[in-house]
Formats: structure tokens, sequence, C-alpha cells
């Protein structure tokens, strides 16, 4: 029996893909700037000689310009993810790095496989957007973990900034200094903004609406009411410390509760595809002798079709909105 290795060969090009879209953002960027990395990145572009100002609107067009570049084709599915991680590269360097992920792809599967060449071209490509698509993702999710994490403890550190006698925007500042990154260089951020001018609700919001954390919404709202109508902002903020903690014990709960489900629901949605692999990697030519009835395309379309009803289906059951 003859034992095709290309599906092993499309993973292991995958994955080396994967990898090498990480290398290459070391490399440019360097480790500071990976997620991984507890470092103020703020503070660190400023102690390495740059000003205030240069450094606020190197920070601003890294997290805004990929929202500003939503109206290029294919790049629009990317866009939101892009901007909550704060990816550096630039929406340009990132259809580049499809397009190169996607010759390189093309490349190995030209060397190590004998696919046709169509087949070639279109996995290539789908490799290229899949492996960058992949990689943003998991970095943004990984971002706006690290915030949700990290938002308690700085709420509560402006409150006892407050109590201590400092006015919010010496708060803010200290919470730029004392945290670790994501979350200083966002408010390190604001508290550039706000010594240039800017109001400190206005900036709240934006940040709050730029990276789309629900908590972030309810500090930029506490924030400008008091501004407006007055009262102690101590209080206001530790009864929003309070809130923001409890929520996320809530989330963690409600995550825990729903793993089992989520990882069942992940093992059903993929184990059709792992057996049509492990069909074709045991025996190549398993579907040959139906591979020319007039129902066998129909039939493929039909099961794509509930493997993605399927997908959709298991995604809405574990996803419990709190």
């Amino acid at each position: 029996m003859a034992i095709s290795v290309a599906p092993v060969i499309y993973i292991v090009i995958f994955v080396g893909v994967l990898a090498l879209v990480e290398g290459l953002y070391l490399v440019f960027f360097g480790k500071s700037i990976s997620l991984n990395s507890r470092v103020n990145r703020r503070l660190e572009m400023m102690e390495k000689g740059g000003n205030r100002e240069e450094v606020l609107e190197k920070l601003r067009k890294e997290m805004q310009q990929h929202m500003k570049a939503q109206q290029i084709p294919l790049y629009s599915l990317l866009a939101e993810k892009a901007q909550k991680a704060a990816i550096a590269f630039t929406p340009q360097q990132l259809l580049l790095l499809m397009a190169g992920l996607g010759m390189v792809s093309f490349m190995g599967m030209t060397i190590a496989t004998d696919t046709a060449l169509p087949l070639r071209a279109a996995m290539s490509g789908a490799m290229g957007v899949g492996a960058v698509y992949f990689w943003v993702s998991s970095k943004a999710k990984k971002r706006m973990s690290l915030i949700e994490e990290q938002l308690p403890d700085a709420v509560e550190l402006m409150v006892r900034s407050l109590r201590v006698g400092h006015p919010f925007s010496s708060a803010i500042q200290i919470v730029s200094r004392e945290v670790a990154d994501p979350l200083a260089s966002e408010f390190g951020m604001i508290a550039d903004e706000n010594a240039y001018g800017r109001d400190m609700g206005e900036a709240l919001k934006e940040m709050a609406d730029r990276i789309g954390l629900q908590d972030l919404r309810f500090l930029a709202v506490a924030v400008t009411i008091q501004q407006t109508s007055g009262g102690n902002l101590a209080e206001i903020l530790a009864g929003l410390a309070k809130v923001i903690r409890a929520r996320f014990r809530l989330f963690r709960r409600v995550k825990a509760i729903t793993a089992e489900a989520q990882w069942s629901g992940k093992f059903l949605s993929a184990f059709p595809i792992i057996a049509l692999i492990a069909i074709n990697v045991m025996d190549p030519h398993y579907y040959d002798e139906v591979m020319d009835h007039p129902y066998f395309i129909p039939a493929c379309l039909f099961v794509a079709g509930f493997l993605a009803v399927n997908l959709m289906v298991m995604r809405k059951l574990v996803d419990i909105k709190v």
C-alpha cells in the first residue's frame, strides 16, 4: 500500500511559514515589541533618545494605521485584529508578507510534492493569507487578554494615587510608568496627549474604541461624567475596579465551565478533515474508483457545506454572552 506524504508536507510548510512570520517580526522590530515581553516599550523608546512628541507620534501611527487601510481589498478582514494587536508592520508590509509567504509555500510544494500547478497556486495563496491571519489573530488575542488582566490593577493604582492627592493626569502618568505593556504604552499615549492639550475623557474614549474592550469604555464614561458633573473620582474608580475585577472573574469562570464543550466542538469540527487527510495518507487511491462518478463533486460540495454549518453551530453553542 503506497502512502502519500503530501498532506504532511503541507502541514510542515504551513508551520514553517508561521515561524517565518514571527522571525521576521522580531528581526525588524526587536524582542521588546513581542507580546510575550513585559517591557514598557514607550519608556524604552524615550530612554533611547526619542523625545516625547516623536514617541507619541510613532505609537499613534502604529496603533491607528490598520483601521485607516480598511478600504484595501482583502485587508479589511485583517484590519480590526491587526489594530487590536498593535502590529508594527504597516498594512502594505503585511500584504507583501502574504504574497512573499505564498511564494515561499509555492516553492516548497514545487520542490517537495508533485501537486498539480493550479492546486499548488491555490494552496500557496491560502497558506500565505492564512498564516498571516492566524499569526495576527493570536497576537490580538494575547494582547487583549493581557489588557483585561492588567486593567483592574491599573484602575486601583489610579485610585491610590488620587487618594494621596495626585490629580487624575498624574495618576495616568503613574500607571504608564509602573505597569507593564501593553497597557503602559496605551496609558502613556493618553498622558502625552493630555499634556499637549487633549481632553482626558476624549482620549480615553478613543483608546476604548480602538481596543474594543467594554471595561475601558466603562472607564472612559466614568471619567467623562465626573468631568462634567463632578463627584469623588477616587470612589467612582474604586467601585469601577471592583466591577471590572468581578467581570474578569466571571469571564474566567465561564471559560472554565465551557472549556470541555469548546474542545469537544473543536474536535468534532476537525475530525472529518483529519480523517480525510489520514485516509489520503494511508491510501492515496482510496477515492479513485468513485472520482469519475457524476455525483462525486456534488457530494463533496454537500459535505463541505455541512462542515461549514457544523462549524457555525458548534461555535454558537459555546459562545456564551455574559
